[in-house]
């Protein structure tokens, strides 16, 4: 799960930067309004938190193109100024929440989890796949109802796989999803954390099928 965070006040920034890296996601940070526009047209994310006061571009106009780009990825909002007026007008450019400063980092985690789950169309925080689950809340996976000891890398990665259980997931699009900007991952690399995964949850009727190569699947094995 890959987060944006606009953000220009530094030391709120690295706040959150700790507080969701130790939650398990991976977060990418941006101070500038232009700076997340262009993370934004280059970049996929799974949630965007957008400061409004955001210098070179408001984060209005981040939101406003964003949306025009035809993107969906869901955005809360926080900003200083909480009049019901910039309320309605985020909202209306197509804002998923909002969030007054100063908030609990407690809260907006709460929220964050929440707007997720939203963003993959489900409004339950657990992802099953026949016996494998994961708890997004409590970042743990279970396997026939057995806690299953992962890694941090490893539960991101379950994460990826169980969002998009049957599809074809392609190593270009897990290193995306799973790694921050400056952080060393090759196609290699992710070959060893499957390799890892596969161990570890390959014990009944479920497995990681690469395909042609190109990336990989997770699937039920047909009695």
């Amino acid at each position: 799960m890959r987060i944006l965070i606009a953000e220009d006040d530094q030391v709120l920034a690295d706040g959150l930067l700790r507080s969701l890296r130790a939650s398990g996601y991976a977060v990418d940070q941006v101070g500038s309004g232009t700076e997340a526009d262009a993370a934004l047209s280059a970049h996929e994310f799974d949630l965007v938190i957008l400061d409004l006061g955001l210098p070179k571009l408001h984060g209005f106009d981040v939101l406003r193109r964003l949306r025009a780009r035809g993107a969906t990825v869901p955005v809360l909002i926080l900003t200083a100024a909480d009049s019901v007026e910039q309320r309605v007008k985020g909202l209306d450019l197509g804002a998923d929440d909002y969030m007054a400063k100063p908030f609990s980092l407690q809260e907006l985690e709460a929220r964050v989890r929440a707007l997720t789950r939203r963003g993959l169309g489900t409004a339950s925080s657990v992802i099953k796949h026949g016996p494998l689950s994961f708890d997004a809340t409590g970042r743990v996976a279970y396997l026939n109802d057995q806690m299953i000891e992962l890694s941090a890398r490893e539960l991101s990665l379950l994460e990826v796989l169980l969002q998009r259980s049957g599809r074809l997931v392609s190593k270009d699009q897990l290193v995306e999803r799973l790694c921050e900007w400056g952080e060393e991952v090759s196609n290699n690399a992710i070959e060893v954390y499957i390799h890892r995964l596969r161990k570890k949850i390959e014990q009944g009727p479920v497995r990681i099928a690469t395909v042609r190569g190109l990336g990989y699947c997770l699937e039920k094995i047909a009695a």
